[in-house]
């Protein structure tokens, strides 16, 4: 299962924020951007639960990550 996440980030927090978010198993590419959200985060599991556990016990535990969105992909072409 393909998802995007989209983080927003405390202020002055982006790169340590960055540098933990790269650690996490599950991410494919990771993103900090300009606009509304500060980080975009591609991801991949296997079942929603893992994506769950994913965005609730590690991205949002990260001190500095003040939201996320969350979108599962539907169809992805190459």
């Amino acid at each position: 299962m393909l998802a995007y996440v989209l983080a927003k980030v405390e202020a002055g927090r982006d790169k340590e924020v960055f540098k933990e978010i790269k650690k996490l198993e599950g991410v494919r590419k990771a993103s900090a951007t300009y606009g509304i959200y500060d980080l975009h985060i591609e991801v991949n599991f296997n079942t929603v639960e893992e994506l769950d556990a994913f965005v609730f016990d590690r991205v949002r535990r990260i001190s500095g990550v003040k939201e996320t969105v969350t979108m599962i992909a539907s169809e992805t072409l190459v």
